[in-house]
């Protein structure tokens, strides 16, 4: 599919109604070809959105003509992946000189995959990580998301199974230095 016209703005907490349902139907589609009904169930349960991004301004919001593309962000924080209800989160600053920024929550409707989406978040992520002294990122891909990053220079670093909602996620947690 060609490339289309996107614009981006930071996420307010008015827009998280629109986000969780643009994150239910990327894990509920995009997941499909990776991992059954129940990693599926499971997925809804481990990831989401934190809204410590939100307040922390550092959530992405991507649309075209006013229709939501996608969504993303980074932190500065120690979390790595989860939503507001996951488990192990942990709001601890990173210190840009010696820790990777986090890309976090990243997600693109059904619709408008394989149209930049993705990779615009990402760069939004990395130009704004960069610019805040930070010299690498990491990120927990998903099967779905891993060839978008691989493609992008993000290295595997760690397989991960992630059983807190239930039956088994694969995840692979990836770096790239900046």
């Amino acid at each position: 599919m060609p490339r289309i016209s996107l614009d981006h703005r930071l996420a307010t907490r008015a827009d998280m109604p629109a986000l969780a349902e643009l994150m239910n139907a990327a894990i509920g589609e995009l997941q499909k070809p990776f991992l059954t009904e129940e990693q599926i169930a499971s997925s809804r349960a481990i990831m989401g959105l934190d809204t410590q991004l939100i307040d922390d301004g550092t959530y992405f919001i991507v649309e075209q003509n006013g229709v939501l593309a996608g969504c993303g962000g980074w932190s500065r924080r120690e979390t790595l992946y989860g939503g507001d209800r996951s488990p192990g989160r942990d709001a601890a600053l990173l210190d840009p000189r010696k820790d990777a920024a986090r890309v976090r929550a990243m997600y693109t409707h059904p619709t408008f995959t394989r149209r930049g989406v993705g990779r615009l978040i990402l760069k939004l992520c990395e130009d704004a990580a960069r610019g805040e002294g930070f010299t690498s990122v990491e990120l927990m891909a998903t099967m779905a998301g891993e060839p978008l990053y691989r493609a992008c220079g993000f290295e595997a670093v760690e397989e991960v199974v992630d059983n807190r909602g239930g039956a088994g996620v694969p995840l692979l947690r990836m770096r790239k230095a900046l």
